[in-house]
């Protein structure tokens, strides 16, 4: 069956201060970098209980999609299908 999981973050003024200089100067803005990784690895541990709650021990076909909700926060979700493997 269909799982999903989402977070939504928002930005705090550090790091959209540090992520303009860093827009000026060039470059990886690291701060962001480290939030969407955070953001992307706590939906997935909200999706994984809901395939267990299936009996699943796999998703497969995973997804990732990001909006802007409002100006400064995010949402990732990410959704797949819960699927039970055989050996």
């Amino acid at each position: 069956g269909l799982v999903q999981g989402n977070r939504v973050r928002a930005q705090n003024i550090g790091r959209n201060f540090l992520a303009l200089l860093r827009n000026v100067l060039g470059g990886e803005m690291g701060q962001y970098s480290r939030l969407l990784t955070e953001s992307r690895e706590q939906a997935m541990s909200r999706m994984v209980p809901q395939a267990e709650e299936l009996g699943a021990n796999a998703v497969v076909n995973l997804r990732f999609a990001t909006s802007m909700i409002l100006s400064g926060a995010a949402k990732i979700l990410v959704y797949g299908t819960a699927v039970i493997l055989e050996d």
